[in-house]
């Protein structure tokens, strides 16, 4: 007999002696317990936990319910939103107390993500490639705040994924849907366990046209495979990730084209290629009823190819000045020509009034490894319980970023055609850029947290961050890039819990948290020498490296009644019920969170290429808000509600350029961070018609936001919106079920984000002829997605 099913058969038992009324307040609460630190295993009762820790399992991450991972965390984790800036399902960006974890190379990275205790911000960057992680072997996933212990980028929190294997997961599933904008989406998965020995493998495979114009289709084929061994003291593990997505990426579009059609884009070709191996290998050692020792090593391969069709600051040159007849750039300053080309002329024999475009490349290849050494101890500390938890890691990359640029034209579709003609002209800020990038992190880390009574805990800790980052040009033609950065950083946490009775319980912490520039924000911070990001690296001023100090403070609890009883099955979020009946549970949560960031560091747009920026330090932005939930289960109801709300503002006084106003503005103390909403509200209810068949609803509020590049505050905000989505589940048999799902059900219009951009249009390569395609609005918006169904089946065996 398993020992759930013996817990089952003794609560029955037990249940069978009561009282009727008695029983009507019978419940075994559930005991949830969560990973404190970067390499799984090291897991403590979530009531000692000084801070709003969430965890979701893998019933939660069910496709029945959401088309994609994101989804399904937006609709199961309170805080999270979901923000857009390629215009792709599958590359969005997670937003959670105003950081990110996006997968657009220049977004300040705020969160560190890990996968079975490895960090996957990816080298060069700290990027996060959402659509190379496979979905159905996530058995569970961990979104922690105010904990320094996960290293580089938990300024803003730190996401923890842990993977299923043959010991965890036994059985086969497969599943395929489908339905608006040609998507079609399979996968499977199986694992097995005899004695000693497991395996685990999923793989999947995803096809969607997309509903944006032109190139905004894509395809995904990604796997997870893993390899277990355990004896009566160890368990050893060797899995393997592997990926290769194409993906259409669509980008902000000017408003005024949105208004004549919604799919419409603004400048295209714009794909990106990824590719992952990524081998793990991790050990778990129990040598006492007290330690637990795990260690961890990986290698990962990342390769990264994007083409993005764009404007240009080349134009047609002077004939009657040095060049005649060629293409040009143009010194604003000082009214200077200089050839686009400076090995070789560029004639000009484009037909009159031929829209002048670029096809911008550039490939990016990674190579990381590292590892991590964690013990922790559960032994009592002068007759209290404690938990103490000690580690290192170790991480190290290597990574080659190159990039060009080829004159093209630009048709009545805004399709970029290349020429043939490549630029490569350093006093435009535009040359072919081969950078090679190092980067070492080192970290040590402790926390402890001892029990003072039985109801207060008290937790203490830190972490010590090493980043040695150093750049090289491999052209020979750049030293301005050449560079060798070091930062290092103790960050410190401490916190109380204190429980009230067994339903609730109270917290409050302090924590400290860095994150060093990355290659790419080092290699793009000259104001003098502009960039169009992730495209052309120029030069290196130094940047300081970003420190955030944390506080936070709230209430959670729980109550239930009625004749439920829930297995205290920890680590899932939510554990199936006993005995399925009239019973009711209730769980909330309230938290107050206050994030300020020195020496944060942001993009600033160039008043030279209106089409390029840089990096620079702009002094200390708080974050600071409140997270409020609550989730009920009743007979055969589930409902949640939660709301979010976050004040993101800069607390010092700096300038920035203006793109549309070609013009410096100042940005001033209690102005808004931009593409941060103040305001997100979720709610939803899902209801179980009869025991096959359950019928769900989601609605997302996302109030309003400023403008990327907005950050004086002087554009109109991109508008609050609201979407509802439906989900439906069929149980045909044991074994076969059937679902579907309708997104953004009233087929609402919407943007999402928006950005200011140059309204000027097109260089013309006529000689001294007017700009082509001009606008007048500056606003250039992410259209939200039409109204979408899908349909599937889902068989286990």
């Amino acid at each position: 007999m398993t020992r759930l099913s013996a817990l089952k058969s003794a609560l029955l038992a037990t249940c069978a002696l009561l009282p009727a009324a008695a029983f009507a307040q019978q419940t075994l609460q559930t005991i949830e317990v969560v990973g404190v630190a970067p390499v799984p295993g090291a897991e403590i009762d979530r009531d000692k936990v000084p801070s709003n820790v969430e965890t979701i399992g893998a019933r939660e991450l069910d496709h029945s319910r959401a088309p994609s991972l994101l989804d399904n965390i937006l609709r199961s984790v309170p805080g999270v939103s979901l923000s857009d800036q390629s215009g792709n399902a599958f590359q969005r960006n997670l937003d959670y107390r105003g950081a990110t974890a996006s997968p657009v190379p220049g977004t300040p990275q705020g969160i560190a993500v890990y996968q079975n205790g490895s960090r996957i911000n990816e080298a060069f960057g700290d990027v996060v490639n959402w659509d190379l992680i496979p979905e159905m072997a996530i058995a569970r996933m961990t979104l922690m705040p105010n904990n320094p212990l996960f290293g580089l980028n938990a300024t803003g929190g730190a996401l923890s994924i842990e993977m299923k294997n043959g010991f965890t997961y036994q059985g086969t599933e497969a599943q395929l849907w489908g339905g608006s904008y040609g998507r079609i989406q399979s996968g499977a998965q199986t694992g097995w366990t005899n004695g000693n020995v497991s395996a685990y493998v999923a793989a999947e495979g995803a096809y969607d046209r997309g509903w944006r114009d032109h190139s905004s289709s894509s395809q995904v084929r990604r796997m997870y495979a893993d390899l277990g061994l355990r004896g009566d003291t160890t368990e050893f593990h060797l899995s393997f990730t592997g990926a290769d997505n194409k993906l259409g990426s669509v980008a902000a579009t000017p408003i005024q084209m949105l208004n004549q059609r919604w799919s419409s884009v603004y400048t295209w070709p714009q794909s990106t290629r990824l590719q992952l191996a990524f081998l793990q290998a991790s050990a778990k050692w129990t040598p006492t009823d007290a330690w637990t020792v795990q260690a961890n090593a990986y290698y990962r391969a990342y390769r990264a190819s994007h083409v993005d069709g764009n404007g240009t600051e080349a134009q047609a040159c002077d004939d009657n000045g040095a060049f005649p007849g060629e293409f040009c750039f143009q010194d604003d300053a000082t009214g200077a020509e200089f050839p686009i080309n400076r090995n070789s002329a560029s004639v000009n024999n484009l037909p009159a009034n031929t829209a002048l475009g670029a096809i911008d490349r550039n490939w990016t290849k990674s190579n990381s490894y590292g590892g991590s050494l964690q013990a922790a101890n559960t032994a009592q500390l002068f007759g209290h319980d404690n938990h103490f938890v000690v580690g290192s890691s170790v991480d190290h990359g290597r990574s080659n970023f190159q990039a060009t640029s080829e004159l093209g034209t630009v048709d009545g579709n805004f399709f970029v055609t290349g020429t043939g003609v490549f630029i490569d002209q350093p006093q435009a800020n535009v040359a072919p850029v081969n950078l090679g990038a190092k980067n070492t992190y080192v970290g040590v880390y402790a926390t402890d947290t001892f029990d003072i009574t039985s109801q207060l805990a008290f937790t203490a800790g830190g972490r010590f961050n090493y980043a040695q980052i150093n750049l090289q040009d491999e052209t020979g033609l750049n030293p301005a890039l050449n560079s060798r950065n070091n930062f290092q950083r103790f960050n410190p946490v401490v916190g109380f819990t204190y429980k009230f009775t067994p339903g609730l319980t109270a917290y409050a912490g302090y924590s400290e948290a860095n994150r060093a520039p990355t290659p790419l924000e080092l290699g793009c911070s000259d104001p003098a020498n502009p960039c169009l990001i992730d495209n052309f690296l120029i030069a290196d001023p130094p940047l300081k490296q970003v420190v955030s100090r944390t506080i936070e403070g709230g209430l959670r609890g729980e109550i239930s009644g009625g004749r439920s009883a829930y297995a205290a099955v920890a680590p899932y979020r939510k554990a199936p019920p006993l005995v399925e009946n009239d019973g009711w549970r209730l769980r909330w949560g309230i938290s107050l969170f206050r994030t300020q960031n020195s020496d944060d560091i942001i993009n600033v747009a160039s008043l030279a290429r209106p089409n390029a920026g840089y990096f620079t330090n702009a002094g200390t932005t708080l974050r600071q808000g409140v997270e409020a939930k609550v989730d009920l289960t009743w007979d055969r109801w589930a409902a949640y509600a939660n709301y979010t709300f976050v004040d993101a503002t800069f607390r010092s006084s700096f300038s920035v350029n203006d793109p549309n106003r070609q013009a410096v503005v100042a940005v001033l103390p209690g102005s808004h961070i931009p593409a941060i909403p103040a305001h997100r509200l979720k709610l939803g209810a899902e209801y179980a018609v009869t025991d096959a068949w359950k019928v769900g609803a989601d609605m997302n509020y996302i109030g309003s936001q400023y403008l990327l590049r907005d950050d004086a505050n002087t554009y109109p905000k991109v508008p609050a919106y609201w979407v509802v989505n439906l989900h439906t589940s069929y149980q045909v048999t044991k074994n076969v079920e059937l679902f579907g799902m309708v997104q953004n059900l009233f087929n609402k219009r919407y943007y999402s984000a928006g950005t200011v951009f140059d309204p000027k249009g097109f260089n013309n390569s006529t000689e001294g002829a007017a700009n082509l395609v001009t606008f007048n609005d500056p606003r250039s918006m992410l259209p939200g997605m039409p109204l979408a169904v899908y349909a599937g089946l889902k068989a286990t065996f």
